[in-house]
């Protein structure tokens, strides 16, 4: 009988290590999954401060209805509620982190979590009074009313973080061109040099004749 019983355990040692052993199987599936790739599905580099860049995210959420929880130069955090279906409820949080990568650039990492809520009712019992029965306990038609939180995962989408990250750029501050540099003023225009004044040539004057001894009258005839 003891044999018997021996032979039982071990049955049930192993039945309960293979079960075991399927759910490691499974976590270990979970894990997999996890690569840490480097394809920056949750981060962007750009060519602005880490406050600037926190400043254009928080911008950006608002442009879409989040609230805003939190914003400073390191970090936003923001939610958004949706209503797919009366008994259903979903809330999209994101957050939003920027570090400082040299003077002028920064790194932008951001994830959003995604929770869905159901519509849980439980109904309502009043307890009446039966006489030799005692106290009783009776539905009544009135339900309570609850959300419960059924599912809880990080968004993955590639396409949503691109359009995360392409409304974000529209709100960094664009780099200004760089000022022309000023027009040397022109050299002055030299004076006109004084001009030599040109001698006027003075007329020589014109050689007079000399006078001779004055003519003698011829007397007249008679």
């Amino acid at each position: 009988m003891s044999v018997v019983r021996l032979a039982l355990m071990t049955l049930l040692a192993s039945a309960v290590s293979a079960t075991a052993g399927c759910g490691g199987s499974k976590g270990d599936t979970m894990l997999m999954r996890e690569s840490f790739n480097s394809d920056n599905t949750y981060s962007r580099s750009v060519d602005v401060t880490a406050a600037q860049a926190c400043e254009a995210a928080r911008r950006a959420l608002l442009s879409q209805g989040y609230i805003v929880a939190r914003a400073d130069a390191n970090g936003v955090e923001g939610s958004k509620n949706f209503q797919p279906r009366d008994d259903s409820h979903e809330q999209l949080d994101l957050r939003v982190s920027c570090v400082s990568q040299g003077a002028d650039k920064a790194w932008v990492f951001v994830s959003a979590l995604q929770d869905r809520y159901a519509l849980k009712k439980s109904s309502t019992s009043a307890s009446v009074g039966v006489g030799v029965l005692g106290s009783v306990s009776l539905p009544v038609g009135s339900s309570d009313d609850s959300l419960v939180r059924v599912a809880s995962s990080t968004v993955q989408d590639a396409s949503f973080y691109n359009r995360f990250f392409e409304r974000l750029d529209s709100y960094l501050p664009k780099p200004q061109a760089a000022p022309a540099p000023p027009t040397p003023p022109a050299p002055p225009t030299p004076a006109p040099a004084p001009s030599t004044p040109v001698p006027v040539p003075v007329p020589t004057p014109a050689e007079v004749p000399a006078e001779g001894p004055p003519a003698q009258e011829t007397p007249a005839a008679r």
